[in-house]
């Protein structure tokens, strides 16, 4: 295995205390994204001891856990464990973007935190380790690991095509008339066939085009160099500052996913299977496939994703952590 230094960087907000929420409230109006400010933004499924859970029993070789946070911690949460950064908005963000309930804001930041390791991967609460992984699952020679392919941006219901489309924004004017020297220099990678039939086959369909129109993302964590937010936000910081400046997400905002794409461009990655995880967006039609995915250990990683459409939310919350109870039932280090 190798012996690379990394850390987990994992967002948590607990949408129901009642400080944050009057916080919140404050600054609450009808401009911003539909979407950015709804309670399934914020509801809690009442899980994230399982993510410790997973992280201590399948990736015992992390580093740091740097657990970002408005200012609440979880009861049970160990905040003394040596293993645990608990990094409040505070502590990181610049004071002028101040508060903030984007996770924009939250997420273009992360390299600002203190002792953060240059190598490190970005979770949401909502993507769980369900299976042993290496450090090389995530870095191999202190590069990035990462399934990808061109797409077109979706601009549809409750989607990220506008961030997509500010991001590509970036991208096409920083690798302006380098597509097609990008997709030769790295023609093994975009068309590794550890990228999946269906990556590869967009690819393909999509190489003619001069510029790039997007690329594939699943919702899983993100691997991240220091370095690669470093230098974005040196070139486009008018770009950054302004999304950071909102209080809320909008759909001029780019996010975090402008990093990962910049390194796919700077050919700052290696390729890893489409097969390493699964992102399960909950609707009636899928819960169940949800649910034998992580019984079954399935996938390395799993996302269960809250949508506008998971109906009866506290029977397949419950239901959902039972399923998780299954495979981690055995109290961390991390918890009292």
């Amino acid at each position: 295995m190798s012996e690379e230094k990394i850390d987990f960087v994992i967002a948590w907000v607990d949408g129901n205390d009642p400080l944050w929420q009057a916080e919140k409230a404050k600054y609450d109006n009808s401009a911003v994204m539909k979407d950015s400010n709804t309670t399934v933004r914020y509801r809690d499924w009442d899980n994230l001891r399982y993510w410790f859970r997973s992280v201590e029993k399948f990736a015992p070789w992390v580093n740091k856990i740097h657990f970002i946070t408005w200012g609440h911690i979880p009861p049970w949460l160990d905040a003394g464990h040596p293993k645990i950064n608990i990094v409040n908005h505070h502590d990181y963000i610049p004071e002028k973007y101040l508060p903030t309930f984007s996770s924009h804001t939250i997420e273009l930041n992360i390299h600002r935190i203190d002792g953060l390791s240059d190598k490190f991967v970005y979770f949401n609460d909502d993507m769980f380790i369900t299976k042993p992984v290496t450090s090389e699952d995530f870095f191999k020679d202190g590069l990035p690991c990462d399934t990808f392919g061109l797409n077109c941006i979706y601009f549809g219901r409750n989607s990220a095509g506008h961030f997509n489309g500010s991001n590509m924004e970036v991208i096409n004017t920083e690798f302006e008339n380098e597509k097609s020297k990008i997709m030769k220099r790295d023609f093994s990678k975009w068309f590794s066939v550890k990228n999946g039939p269906k990556n590869v086959m967009k690819s393909f369909l999509l190489a003619a085009w001069e510029w790039f129109p997007g690329f594939n993302y699943d919702h899983l964590p993100s691997d991240l160099l220091k370095k690669t937010y470093e230098k974005v936000w040196d070139k486009y910081y008018n770009i950054l500052d302004k999304t950071c400046m909102d209080k809320f997400r909008r759909e001029s905002n780019v996010n975090q996913w402008l990093f990962k794409y910049w390194q796919f461009c700077e050919g700052n990655y290696k390729v890893r299977s489409y097969k390493f995880g699964k992102v399960f967006h909950i609707e009636e039609d899928n819960f169940e496939s949800a649910c034998r995915a992580i019984t079954g250990q399935k996938y390395k990683m799993i996302c269960i994703n809250d949508t506008s459409d998971t109906k009866n939310f506290e029977e397949k919350r419950l239901r959902i952590n039972e399923c998780f109870n299954s495979i981690l039932s055995c109290k961390s280090s991390y918890e009292i």
